[in-house]
């Protein structure tokens, strides 16, 4: 039996509507001024949460070591060094407040990735909620650090094997129940490959494993196509990065979701819940005029006298089945009977015009 989680206003459940984090990341480009710009336009289109990541490359970084390696992966392209990338778009404590008011304005929550243990502390009256972002999924000292504030913990669990996952939740549920757990892939080439990588039904292994946590999706692949797909298979928590404009240089800007395209994966994610419904098999109440008009009913195929035996030559099937009318399987129910009045052709033939 899950946990209701409470993330700001919104209660997460597993039969609540999805939950959206817009991911703004780096996407601020060093400026105060944009993070808030794109906290009023994620909120606009749709999001419950504008998320943010606070590191520095000094809390991040072993620059010697990147030195040497040079820039590989999603980094390659990126034309200053690891360090002086990260330090560029890093989200000073200083923001939190502003941050914080202006998510509260927009009416969504506010909450950060701290990639510094020492900034947990000074964070902690400000945020709803904790993400960990999948590269600190073995800092568990960090982790448990969060979890031991009594806020919702949201892990991310790309580029991980199975054991590693399973040592951090053992290690956070008898802190903290309240855990959110997200499958992902920690590629950022927005190449259309990744959806090969993606695994979304790795979440019916955690729905196995961890029946009482509330699955979720944070996503780095093209468009929403995973994102409807992780919710049909249970997730109730989406993140995505969140960009105004995927042309723009910084290392996030090419993978994230714009406005409009993040609009369209909510409205489309909105018309799934509604769709996927319950598990009770019924008769729907917009079905109630056609199971009528499209089901057969048995109805005489000639005229019948009566007091005359009813024989299997005088049955037809015929559309629409009305209140009236037997179904076909139901034949047995009249042949062999005698018919009580006359009946006419096409007229319905049933137990109460029979005996």
């Amino acid at each position: 039996m899950s946990l209701d989680i409470k993330i700001g206003n919104s209660i997460i459940n597993k039969n609540s509507s999805t939950y959206f984090i817009a991911d703004i990341a780096s996407n601020h480009d060093g400026s105060l001024s944009k993070a808030k710009e794109l906290i009023q336009m994620c909120a606009e289109a749709g999001s419950n949460a504008a998320k943010f990541q606070n590191f520095t490359g000094e809390t991040l970084i072993c620059d010697s070591v990147f030195s040497k390696m040079g820039n590989i992966a999603h980094q390659k392209k990126w034309k200053k060094s690891t360090f002086d990338g990260y330090n560029e778009v890093s989200v000073p404590l200083s923001w939190t407040e502003d941050l914080k008011a202006e998510c509260k304005k927009n009416n969504i929550d506010y909450f950060t990735a701290p990639y510094c243990i020492d900034f947990i502390e000074s964070l902690n009256d400000h945020v709803s909620a904790w993400k960990v972002g999948s590269g600190d999924i073995t800092y568990h000292e960090s982790i448990i650090k969060m979890a031991n504030t009594g806020k919702t913990v949201i892990i991310a669990t790309g580029a991980s094997k199975i054991s590693e996952v399973e040592d951090i939740i053992k290690k956070i549920i008898p802190i903290n129940k309240k855990l959110i757990l997200m499958q992902c892939n920690t590629n950022y080439t927005a190449s259309v490959d990744n959806f090969k990588y993606i695994q979304l039904n790795v979440l019916k292994l955690y729905s196995k494993l961890f029946p009482e946590l509330i699955l979720g999706l944070s996503d780095h692949t093209p468009g929403h196509s995973t994102v409807l797909g992780s919710i049909a298979l249970g997730a109730k928590v989406i993140e995505k990065h969140f960009t105004d404009n995927n042309d723009l240089t910084g290392p996030d800007h090419k993978f994230s979701m714009n406005p409009k395209d993040w609009r369209e994966m909510v409205d489309r994610a909105r018309e799934l819940e509604e769709a996927l419904g319950s598990e009770n098999k019924k008769i729907e109440d917009n079905e109630k005029e056609t199971v009528i008009i499209q089901r057969r009913g048995i109805r005489a195929k000639n005229k019948i006298l009566e007091g005359e035996i009813i024989k299997e030559d005088n049955l037809t099937y015929l559309r629409p089945c009305s209140e009236d009318c037997l179904p076909p399987y139901q034949k047995d129910l009249v042949i062999g009977k005698k018919a009580k009045l006359t009946i006419e052709k096409d007229q319905a033939i049933n137990t109460s015009n029979t005996e």
